[in-house]
Parts: C-alpha cells; sequence; structure tokens
C-alpha cells in the first residue's frame, strides 16, 4: 500500500510551523493511540501513520529532504518510523507536546506504573543515544573516505551485571515509594504521578552499591570505530551506527551512535550542491587572444580548459562530471564550474606599453563611455 503525504496526513499544510505541526500530531495521537482503542489495527496504523509524519516533518532537516525529494530522499537520512513508538523521538518529545504532564500521560498511555499495576523495576531502559563530530576535508567529502573515531560510552557493569548491587548484597523496597516507584503529589483536580526521587522508578534500592560502578550499573569504556564515509555525503548529515551508544538499564538493549559530518572549507575549492566551484587566474593576453590552459581539479587530476578569445573577468566555465558524486546516486556526478579572472601587470615594460599604445590607436578608445545597468554590479 502507498503511503500518504506526511502533510495530508498530520492535516497541516506545507507551509505549517512547528507548533501547527505539534499540535496536529497531538490530537491524532490522543485519537488513535492503542491503548484508547484496544484491538483496533486501524487505529493503531493510523497512530503508527502519524507517528511518522511527525518524525519527519519536526526534524528540520529531515523535511527540508523530504520536501526536495519525497520519500526517496529519507532512505539515506535514517528516516521514517521504526515501528516502536518508544524509541521515536515523539515519544521523548512527548511531554513537551502535552504541555509537561508526562507522567499522567504515560499512566494513561500504559507506559508508566499507576493503574496498570507495573513498576519502572520490570521494565527495560533502553540505553541514551550519543552523538560524536566529525570534521573532514572537502575532497574527502566529495570522494569518500574511512576514519577512526574514539569516544567513551557506558557499558554494563561486569561486576554487578547491571543491577548497582554488589555481589551477595539484596535489593529492598524504596522507603519513599513503598515500592511503586512513584509519589503522587495532588494539584487541583488532579492527582499526579511522579517519579520516586530516592530509587528513580527502580520501586527498590540496593542495600550495598556495586563498588566498581557505586551503583549505577554502568560503567565507562573507551571505544574505537571505523566509519566509513560514503562519496558526496553533505554538511552536517549525519550517519547511524545502532548498538553503539549507551548500554540499558534492567538489561535494555543499547542506544545508537550519531557521528555528524562537519566539512572544512577548502582553499582553493567550494561546493555548491553537486557542483565544484574555482577561481583561475590568467593574463590579459590570454583574455584577449584566447589560449588553452591546464585546470587542477579537486582531485588532483590536470584538465584541458579552452579560453574563448575576448574572455573578460568574472565568466564562468564549465568542465562536466568532474564535481562531486550524488549522495544518493553516486554514478552521478556535478560538474567543476571555474570563475575567469584576468590579471593585469601592475608594470609594464617600455616595449610592452609600445604595443598597447598601438593597439589603442587601431581598435580606438571611448572616452565618453554610458554607465552600464546597475544589475551587472555583482558580475
Amino acid at each position: 500500500m502507498a503511503k500518504r503525504d506526511y502533510y495530508e496526513v498530520l492535516g497541516v499544510s506545507k507551509k505549517a510551523t512547528v507548533d501547527e505541526i505539534k499540535k496536529a500530531y497531538r490530537k491524532l495521537a490522543i485519537q488513535y493511540h492503542p491503548d484508547k482503542n484496544p484491538g483496533n489495527k486501524e487505529a493503531e496504523e493510523k497512530f503508527k501513520e502519524a507517528t511518522e509524519a511527525y518524525e519527519i516533518l519536526s526534524d528540520d532537516k529531515k523535511r527540508a529532504m523530504y520536501d526536495q525529494y519525497g520519500f526517496a530522499g529519507l532512505e539515506n537520512m535514517g528516516g521514517g518510523f521504526s515501528g516502536d513508538f518508544r524509541t521515536s523521538h515523539a515519544f521523548h518529545d512527548f511531554e513537551d507536546i502535552f504541555g509537561g504532564f508526562g507522567d499522567i500521560f504515560d499512566n494513561f498511555f500504559g507506559f508508566g506504573g499507576g493503574s496498570s499495576g507495573r513498576r519502572r523495576s520490570s521494565q527495560s531502559n533502553r540505553g541514551a543515544d550519543l552523538r560524536y563530530d566529525a570534521e573532514i576535508g572537502l575532497k574527502e567529502a566529495v570522494f569518500g573516505t574511512t576514519v577512526e573515531i574514539s569516544y567513551t560510552r557506558n557499558v554494563t557493569c561486569e561486576v554487578c551485571g547491571g543491577s548497582g548491587a554488589e555481589p551477595g548484597s539484596k535489593r529492598k523496597t524504596c522507603p519513599t515509594c513503598q515500592g511503586t516507584g512513584q509519589i503522587r503529589r495532588s494539584t487541583g483536580f488532579f492527582s499526579i504521578a511522579q517519579t520516586c526521587p530516592t530509587c528513580h522508578g527502580e520501586g527498590s534500592i540496593v542495600e550495598k552499591p556495586c563498588r566498581a560502578c557505586n551503583g549505577t550499573g554502568l560503567k565507562k569504556k573507551p571505544e574505537k570505530i571505523k566509519v566509513d564515509i560514503p562519496a558526496g555525503i553533505q554538511e552536517g548529515r549525519k550517519l547511524r551506527f545502532p548498538n553503539k551508544g549507551e548500554s540499558g538499564q534492567n538489561g535494555g538493549p543499547e542506544g545508537d551512535l550519531y557521528v555528524y559530518i562537519h566539512v572544512k572549507e577548502h582553499p582553493y575549492f567550494a561546493r555548491q550542491d553537486d557542483d565544484i566551484v574555482c577561481i583561475v587566474p590568467i593574463s590579459f593576453t590570454q583574455a584577449m587572444l584566447g589560449s588553452e590552459i591546464k585546470v587542477r581539479t579537486l582531485d588532483d587530476k590536470l584538465i584541458k580548459l579552452k579560453i574563448p578569445p575576448g574572455t573578460q573577468s568574472g565568466k564562468t566555465l564549465r568542465i562536466r562530471g568532474e564535481g562531486s558524486p550524488n549522495l544518493n546516486n553516486p554514478s552521478q556526478r556535478g560538474d567543476l564550474w571555474i570563475k575567469i579572472k584576468v590579471l593585469y601587470p601592475e608594470k609594464l615594460s617600455p616595449k610592452t606599453k609600445e604595443l598597447l599604445q598601438r593597439i589603442a590607436e587601431i581598435e580606438g578608445e571611448n572616452l565618453e563611455p554610458q554607465p552600464l545597468p546597475i544589475s551587472s554590479w555583482q558580475e
């Protein structure tokens, strides 16, 4: 079955603000949430569809890619919805979307303790995602490279197995929440459940914390991984490495590592989408008479370029297929655009001066030039 347009799913226009998108998603999430529609497969699918749409349209980069290329543009961004509401950033945004009453909606939707009778201690918690910012050169971004990165993450303590308790010791019921993992306070018409500050929702505390991890169940571990950076990657893109983030608590799954790419400026080349641009100087005689020069590309090739007679300073010439590979279609490459800069000598030899004077006499000189259109100022 074909996917529906994300804007159509949320019922918003393509010019909708982030707040309008949040408002639309909030309405649909309440209406179609599976806990409000038990056994209703259609409602469950609509909830997933709305969550996927929100996942994309609430992320500026994913939204821009979707607006320009549609669903195909999201394939290399890790876009789309995993099918697990808990692991989506929409779930982490839920508290913000519903005005800060995260615990109320946790209970209402069955994610927390409360009426369901489940304590957080019976649930596994997914590990946190990690971010790494990698800086590479323009040449590496255009043609691809492999870099090794080093970072530190929390992994399950091998001494206590992640329990946080010293081997041989036991856990005891939390005296603050009496084992529920939550404390409640009344405010107006509401009774608000909040995570217990003593046991952090576990419902129990350790009698003797593990000395190796100070009772956290996690230990820091240095990691090194090789990152294959694809040819044509753009500034700000991110690469996802599953299960390379923090370890989860209570046997929960590991988070992911996201490597964000930053491209350093090159002294002689710049990038515009898949095209590469540079400035090449020529002499005024080459500009007047025409010439054939050799231009060095970003990957150090020398390519012949014909300079037409009468070339003006600022004129751009193109060498096809010498730009950057397209990230989504590596066989397709952009072009190399060369902006010509005509250099004039600061000092002239007597012979050169004499020759130029003769040229001026032959060609004639306009001593009353008319102004050019102001639009040509930047040319």
